[in-house]
């Protein structure tokens, strides 16, 4: 499932949700699910919200992708667990995988340069990642 907006001027998951999204998404990938109203619990924790406000993104969620819904039961005794379609490490791979390859795909060289730029303020650890990367695809072209 592919983001379809990314707010540059964000952090964290605020890049690729809403502030209430987000919030409810950290809950479902630290659980194996939650219902309605676990989820309205645990977020009033922060602030208070309406069970259909969480409702609404809960079903907003589900219709873009993020999450799995199951139900049980009829009528009004009707209970809906939701779950994340993926881990939040899946989730954040998939999306960057998604904007660095439609970054370069538009920009090109520009945005090559822009990272090489960046690599000087990065951990020495990604550094030595890179430098593996480097040298499989060095290793490929000479083969």
């Amino acid at each position: 499932m592919k983001i379809k907006k990314y707010n540059v001027n964000e952090e964290g998951l605020n890049r690729f949700f809403g502030p209430l999204e987000a919030k409810i998404m950290e809950i479902l990938w630290s659980s194996e699910g939650f219902t309605v109203k676990e989820v309205q619990t645990l977020v009033n924790k922060d602030h208070p919200i309406s069970l259909t406000a969480v409702m609404t993104v809960l079903t907003r969620l589900h219709e873009k992708g993020h999450l799995d819904k199951k139900s049980e039961g009829r009528g009004r005794g009707r209970v809906s667990q939701y779950a994340a379609t993926l881990t939040k490490e899946q989730f954040i791979n998939e999306q960057t995988k998604a904007v660095t390859h439609g970054l370069i795909h538009e920009y090109g060289d520009l945005v090559v340069n822009h990272m090489v730029e960046a690599l000087e303020e990065v951990d020495s650890e990604i550094l030595v990642r890179l430098q593996e990367k480097l040298t499989m695809i060095q290793k490929r072209k000479n083969k």
